[in-house]
């Protein structure tokens, strides 16, 4: 049954921090998941959240800090000594250690480095600080289990118990040669049911995915992805095993990938979040505001230019708006499944045979708009010539829109720009203008004007 946050619980965790009673609060925080503490812990204000948090016990809090909001875990850091950051990093695992400790001041990482009691764990935690965040190396675990070529059996299980005594989940065996490089993985079925004997060469799997360390995270997502992986190797320029990848990084990439897309699909230009400051939200709403803005401003001057056309044929004006809507939603779901093949890797370039396909989609979908659009304005207005004019442009201005929306997440992708920007405000204004453009040229040349 899932946890569920009640006012009573709040009140009375309130009380207890009130009168003190460290006692009580971890007898009912205790056999709650670390999860469902941070959450408890961010309905606090800042006072009762570190307080808490100094009660409890550090392999629990350890956890708990990384499912605690930015300026809550910020907060929480900020007032603990480096030696009691360096006790809750001693919990965690190397690429969870090394994500909080690069939220640290510099002269603060390298107090709280010097604390770490375990100084291979700190060693580990230094190498992973020298990747990017948004590469292999920068989300990958130093733990691991490997075991050497020349090993046989018996060696192997001896060896893989030790190693696996700090790790949490053992998803896979990898297998490398005195050199550390990597060569293969060992199944267990295949490790349990072989002769103690038995040399490891003979019996481990050849065949196996792995991953640079400068391979981009979205690059790992999609390769788990294609080959239902709980976990990938990683290995250097050398070829030497210094890593893993395991399914729950991959599922937080992904997350922040779909995240960041969304949010420049609405036109959002930072990664911002509900919490944030009014300003912070203002910088990252703004800019395409300002520059939709700016095209719709042409688009005025447009409507304007054609004045006199208006004044003689009056419904031209009136199915303005309906043009444009129409424009913007087919090129918005045009860009739309463009960049949707592009991040799952079904779309990797331009394809004719697809771009045949879009403008099929548009035409068929502009002819049926435009016949009815067509029969409605002759049964409305009686006026054919302008009801021709109208559904004409229609047809037009789809295609156009399908074209830009196909062909305009292809380019950004190809010159390194997320595509998701296409799929926003960039899309919808500016099919704004240049439907209304080839709208009222389509009705000059058939009216007469």
């Amino acid at each position: 049954m899932e946890f569920k946050i009640s006012k009573e619980l709040i009140h009375e965790l309130e009380q207890l921090i009130q009168s003190k009673n460290d006692q009580q609060l971890e007898v009912l925080l205790n056999d709650l998941h670390h999860a469902d503490i941070a959450e408890i812990l961010d309905e606090l204000d800042f006072d009762e959240a570190t307080y808490i948090f100094k009660v409890l016990d550090s392999e629990k809090t350890a956890e708990i800090l990384l499912e605690l909001e930015d300026d809550l875990r910020e907060n929480i850091l900020s007032r603990l000594s480096p030696k009691e950051i360096a006790e809750e990093l001693d919990e965690l695992e190397t690429n969870d250690a090394a994500d909080i400790i690069a939220e640290l001041s510099q002269s603060k990482k390298q107090e709280v480095i010097s604390e770490l009691q375990d100084v291979e764990h700190a060693k580990d935690i230094v190498d992973l600080l020298r990747y990017k965040e948004d590469t292999a190396g920068g989300i990958m675990h130093k733990e691991l289990v490997k075991v050497n070529e020349n090993w046989d059996v018996f060696m192997c299980i001896k060896q893989m118990r030790i190693q696996a005594e700090n790790i949490s989940r053992v998803h896979s065996i990898y297998v490398v040669d005195d050199e550390n490089r990597l060569l293969g993985r060992l199944s267990l079925k295949d490790l349990l049911t072989t002769s103690a004997k038995k040399p490891i060469s003979e019996v481990y799997i050849k065949k196996l995915n792995s991953v640079n360390v400068d391979t981009e995270d979205v690059e790992v997502a999609r390769i788990m992805q294609k080959y239902d992986l709980e976990a990938i190797p990683v290995t250097d320029e050398l070829g030497c095993l210094v890593g893993r990848i395991t399914i729950d990084d991959i599922v937080d990439v992904i997350k922040d990938e779909a995240d960041q897309d969304y949010q420049l699909a609405a036109g959002i230009t930072q990664d911002v979040e509900a919490g944030d400051s009014i300003l912070e939200l203002t910088k990252a709403r703004l800019p395409w505001l300002l520059i939709g803005m700016v095209i719709e401003i042409i688009a005025s001057f447009v409507l304007k230019s054609n004045e006199s056309m208006f004044q003689k044929y009056s419904t031209l004006i009136i199915f303005v708006p309906l043009l444009s809507a129409t424009a913007g939603n087919i090129g918005v779901q045009a860009s739309a499944i463009v960049v949707q093949g592009l991040a799952n890797g079904t779309l990797k370039e331009f394809s004719r045979s697809y771009f045949s396909k879009e403008i099929g989609v548009a035409m068929i979908s502009g002819s049926i708009i435009s016949l009815m659009l067509l029969g409605y304005h002759s049964f409305m207005y009686q006026q054919y010539q302008v009801g021709l004019a109208i559904s004409i442009s229609m047809v037009v201005v789809i295609l156009f829109a399908a074209t830009l929306g196909t062909l305009v997440p292809l380019f950004l992708h190809k010159n390194k720009i997320d595509p998701a920007i296409a799929t926003g405000p960039f899309v919808s204004t500016t099919n704004d203008v240049f439907g209304i453009i080839l709208y009222f040229w389509i009705a000059q040349m058939i009216l007469g004007f």
